[in-house]
C-alpha cells in the first residue's frame, strides 16, 4: 500500500518528469475537491496527503537511506494541495469556488519553486532523508501558496 500511495496510485510511474505529472493531478484532482465539495474537504485532503506521504516515505526508503526516486509523488500532491489552499481560501471567504487563475498560478508558482529549491525548501531537500522528501515540497506549496496570493492583489491592486 505504501508504494501506491508513494507514487500516488501510479502517477508517479509515468514517463517524463514524473513531479509534474503528479503536480497536474493533484491540480485537476483538488480544483474538482474545492469545486464539488468545498474549501474544508481540500483542506482535510491536504492534511491526509501529508500524513499519509510522510508515512508511505517512510515506508518506501526505509532501505533506502539518502535516495528521492522521481517515481515517489505524493510529495508533490501534498504540496500542490497546500499551494492550492491559499486561493481556496480566499474564494471560500467571498462564497464562491476557485475560478481561474488561481488554481493554475498555484501550479506554476508551485513547480517553480518545487524545481529551483529557494531557502527552507532547498533546505529541506538537502536532509536526504525521508522526511526531507516530503518538506521540501510543503515548504515549496508554502511559498506557492503565498505567491498566488501576492500575484492576485497585484493584479487586482494595478489592473483592475
Amino acid at each position: 500500500m505504501s508504494r501506491q500511495v508513494a507514487t500516488f496510485f501510479g502517477i508517479g510511474l509515468l514517463p517524463w518528469a514524473p513531479g509534474t505529472w503528479g503536480s497536474l493531478a493533484a491540480l485537476i484532482l483538488g480544483w474538482g475537491i474545492e469545486r464539488y465539495l468545498g474549501f474544508w474537504p481540500l483542506l482535510m485532503a491536504a492534511l491526509l496527503a501529508v500524513v499519509a506521504g510522510f508515512w508511505a516515505c517512510r515506508a518506501e526508503l526505509r532501505d533506502k537511506p539518502g535516495e528521492d526516486p522521481s517515481e515517489i509523488v505524493i510529495d508533490e500532491v501534498a504540496g500542490m494541495w497546500i499551494a492550492m489552499l491559499f486561493p481556496a481560501l480566499g474564494f471560500y471567504m467571498r462564497d464562491m469556488s476557485m475560478v481561474w487563475p488561481g488554481p493554475i498560478a498555484a501550479f506554476l508558482f508551485f513547480r517553480l519553486f518545487d524545481i529551483r529549491k529557494p531557502w527552507l525548501v532547498g533546505r529541506a531537500d538537502r536532509r536526504h532523508d525521508a522526511e526531507g522528501v516530503m518538506l521540501d515540497d510543503i515548504w515549496a506549496g508554502v511559498f506557492a501558496g503565498i505567491a498566488t496570493l501576492v500575484a492576485a492583489a497585484i493584479y487586482h491592486i494595478l489592473l483592475i
